[in-house]
């Protein structure tokens, strides 16, 4: 299925997948319209898909390797209830194939975005994402390794940082073969420890850095903070379903010399015990675009 305004061409030229909507009878995308240029690079190639992901913004994914996930959802979720007011300027650390950029992009329609990525695999898919969407007057993607300062000049100060860091260790277990996924778990460029040292760097008094990480990391979380001279304000458990271990945490730290109470944010479930979506996972997907 072609959307209006989508490039066409023979299949040929455009041998990737370009998926289907699966919506609700009558469901109609909230928020802003893609604006996508008549362009061939704008089709998914081989071993490629073409996803919705916000309303009717999509996404470029490789069939085999990184593709956007709960905790992508979830930490972008956090960033947009976290916030006070919207945001004018966003930096996402290790942005990948861009996921949580464009959930911002598409709920902050006024917002500039910078994503950093060192792969640049998952920078080119972002960057073709940011172009399919018609964003690239205010969304960018800077490729290289986020500990370099060079890389981060001109971006700061910032209302808003986010990013979810890899959390083992290179050598602490097999790395997937599969392209681009191996850094997106281990530490090639660093752990939360640098992502918050380079947040901190770009972050305006008083802004927020939402970050995601394991479940049993929270500790070391704190200690990363600490280091970086952010303090924790609240933070959120997210389990698979109940009586599952935590899949991940997402956590808000900020650099002041005052901070309120960290807040301990009630769980979250994705899942009942029946294996259905829970009314509040539901709530997240509907506040970012996703149809329920």
């Amino acid at each position: 299925m072609v959307s209006p305004g989508m490039p066409t061409a023979g299949p040929d030229s455009a041998p990737g997948i370009i998926r289907p909507p699966r919506r609700p009878a009558g469901w109609i995308a909230p928020g802003p319209r893609p604006c996508t240029p008549d362009s061939p690079d704008l089709l998914p190639r081989n071993n490629e898909d073409l996803c919705f992901l916000a309303g009717d913004f999509r996404i470029f994914q490789r069939k085999d390797g990184h593709r956007w996930s709960a905790d992508d959802l979830i930490t972008a979720h956090f960033a947009v209830t976290t916030l006070e007011r919207p945001p004018a300027r966003v930096v996402d650390l290790g942005c990948g194939i861009g996921t949580v950029l464009l959930f911002l992009a598409w709920r902050f329609s006024d917002a500039i975005v910078t994503g950093i990525e060192a792969q640049e695999l998952s920078a080119s898919l972002a960057r073709r994402s940011i172009a399919w969407n018609g964003i690239e007057s205010r969304c960018q993607v800077r490729t290289g390794d986020l500990r370099s300062p060079t890389l981060r000049e001109g971006l700061g100060p910032v209302d808003l940082v986010t990013g979810t860091p890899p959390y083992l260790p290179v050598g602490s277990g097999p790395e997937s073969r599969r392209v681009q996924c191996g850094p997106c778990r281990f530490e090639h460029r660093g752990g939360i420890e640098d992502y918050c040292l380079a947040a901190a760097s770009l972050l305006a008094p008083g802004a927020p850095f939402i970050a995601c990480a394991a479940g049993f990391q929270r500790d070391r979380v704190m200690d990363a903070a600490a280091a970086a001279g952010l303090s924790l304000t609240a933070w959120k458990d997210v389990y698979p379903k109940p009586g599952k271990p935590p899949l991940f945490a997402v956590f808000c730290l900020k650099k002041t010399s005052d901070p309120a109470p960290t807040v301990d944010h009630p769980p979250l479930y994705l899942r009942g015990e029946h294996g259905m979506f829970t009314v509040e996972h539901d709530l997240i997907r509907h506040t970012l675009g996703i149809p329920v």
